[in-house]
């Protein structure tokens, strides 16, 4: 029937996360639009694949999060909101913070403003970033080897962490983090907030900046040398995509009760490892070497960042279900896999336009 509500809207849908999202809802029989500017590396990929993949039940429409009116028109269409749009790096926020703040806030503003308006709003999902807790100066942190760690013995960063917003990036993140949280608060808007520590996967086409595990795995591939922004012994609870897209969908399927809920997602300390054992890692399942470089540290960069996984998985019966030793098996996989492929498929390369890629598989 026209005009009813029988979509799942994912902004930002044609980028990792949301590509990942986006299949696993298809799979399951859900109609989905895919909401993406096509602004970063890959995802015009990504959109063809889940074109070829899925045909008709899945819509993709170029737009902007900061296009309040189409960006509207969408959000009504939809039984629940995936809000997955972002400017993601914090390079580009030192360099381009207007650009940043537009996109982070007022996207997300304009995602909100458009559901709380309706008569029956949509549940909105946010991810947001461990990045609102900034460099969490004070919390004490100790080099202990080859590895920083928390001084005081804690397993890792709860909800209830200090917000310290650091660096543009932070603060954009963190303003839209707060944002929706208040709007379940203030006008009962059905939302939930995903503070996430890295995540990790296959159709990630990663940069220094953001994906940081998949742009290793590709420079190995591509025997390009590595940068490592500070010493390399921080330690970050890299969690798989899969594991990311469960959460989230037991987040709105329980949206009844875990509205207005906020949650720091992450491996949790089982998945904790250095950026140094990343790399090492991914060199013994590639078996190849490539020279490591070390810079400064970047604004806000945390020596040690885990996430407590507790509230999680204690609202959601949600738990981490692969180590990031078999994840990075997984990744390398899906990069050698993707490394073969691309060369066949014409059209493919992200200067194509959106039009022919919405036609790959279609019929």
């Amino acid at each position: 029937m026209k005009g009813k509500r029988d979509h799942i809207l994912i902004t930002g849908g044609a980028g990792f996360v949301g590509s990942n999202l986006a299949h696993a809802l298809l799979r399951e029989g859900e109609r989905v639009i895919v909401a993406d500017n096509f602004s970063r590396d890959g995802v015009r990929r990504n959109a063809a694949w889940l074109k070829a993949n899925h045909g008709d039940r899945v819509r993709i429409e170029q737009v902007d999060v900061r296009d309040a009116a189409r960006i509207a028109a969408l959000v009504r269409q939809s039984k629940q909101v995936f809000h997955l749009a972002a400017q993601v790096a914090v390079t580009t926020s030192v360099t381009d913070p207007l650009t940043d703040m537009q996109t982070n806030v007022i996207g997300t503003f304009n995602v909100l403003e458009a559901a709380r308006t309706m008569l029956n709003p949509p549940a909105v999902l946010f991810t947001s970033t461990n990045k609102v807790y900034g460099g969490m100066d004070d919390v004490a942190v100790e080099l202990a080897g080859d590895a920083y760690r928390y001084a005081d013995g804690r397993s890792g960063i709860s909800e209830d962490a200090r917000l310290d917003f650091h660096s543009p990036y932070g603060c954009s993140k963190g303003a839209a983090d707060q944002y929706v949280h208040d709007y379940a608060r203030i006008y009962g808007l059905p939302t939930v907030v995903f503070r996430m520590s890295c995540i990790y996967g296959t159709r990630q086409f990663g940069t220094e900046d953001q994906g940081w595990v998949a742009h290793f795995g590709r420079a190995l591939y591509g025997r390009e040398p590595i940068t490592i922004y500070g010493d390399g012994f921080q330690v970050r609870d890299i969690l798989w995509i899969d594991d990311l897209v469960d959460a989230m969908r037991r987040a709105m399927d329980r949206i009844d009760t875990v509205a207005g809920e906020v949650f720091n997602v992450g491996g949790g300390a089982g998945n904790a490892v250095t950026v140094r054992g990343v790399i090492d890692r991914l060199k013994d399942v590639t078996g190849r070497d490539v020279p490591v470089h070390t810079a400064d540290w970047r604004p806000g960069d945390q020596r040690i960042y885990v996430s407590d996984t507790s509230k999680i998985e204690r609202v959601l019966d949600w738990k981490p279900r692969t180590s990031w030793k078999a994840g990075l098996e997984k990744l390398v996989d899906w990069l050698h896999e993707a490394s073969l492929a691309t060369p066949v498929v014409p059209g493919l390369d992200d200067a194509a336009p959106v039009e022919h890629l919405q036609a790959v598989g279609a019929d």
